[in-house]
């Protein structure tokens, strides 16, 4: 990691405020307003989070779902538990984890992808992952979502973008893309979200 990446990460208002909140990554404000602001996630929602580690988006959720809600992080990778969230290692492509997702939770109000690629530099090449790993994240939401149910997930913008962002759209009732104000500058990342699945 270069010199101007440390100086930059930690003159970071957001992952200063994280820190002092005790939120483990500055994309749960990404997630917090997203939610508040769209109402993506609501009291007593079943959420399904895919890629949640390290936690910052399911610390979030179990917030606004309450008492009466659950929230799911689904990874590939191992997650330190957090209070009130079940952590479920596994891969979202494969159709035993999206029927484990299913047994476990019945019935899923939302599901949430902060997913993005191993950034390279080759901008083509990182927008590509970065769309394959949308259509992932909405490939598994269509399969457990209840009729209804609303989706969040990244993406990179160029040349791709719009195909997919059309899938949502016939996919779901209502979608929009938008940029939360904690997304770093400079970045050409947004948040596609589906309301209504169809």
């Amino acid at each position: 990691m270069s010199k101007a990446w440390r100086r930059r990460t930690q003159k970071d208002p957001y992952r200063r405020r994280a820190q002092a909140e005790g939120y483990r990554s500055r994309a749960a404000y990404k997630l917090k307003e997203i939610a508040t602001r769209h109402g993506v996630v609501q009291p007593g929602d079943v959420v399904v989070d895919l890629g949640a580690a390290p936690g910052g988006w399911s610390q979030i959720a179990i917030e606004l779902v309450g008492p009466k809600g659950r929230v799911i992080a689904v990874d590939v990778k191992p997650m330190e538990p957090l209070p009130g969230v079940l952590v479920m290692q596994g891969d979202v492509t494969r159709p035993e984890t999206q029927a484990l997702i299913r047994e476990t939770t019945g019935t899923v109000d939302v599901v949430l992808s902060d997913m993005a690629p191993r950034i390279s530099g080759a901008y083509a090449m990182d927008h590509a992952k970065s769309i394959a790993l949308a259509e992932t994240a909405l490939d598994a939401a269509l399969q457990v979502l209840r009729p209804g149910g609303r989706f969040a997930v990244k993406v990179f913008q160029g040349d791709m973008f719009k195909r997919f962002y059309d899938r949502v759209g016939r996919s779901f009732e209502e979608h929009r893309a938008l940029r939360p104000a904690a997304t770093r500058k400079g970045s050409s990342e947004v948040y596609v979200l589906g309301f209504g699945r169809r």
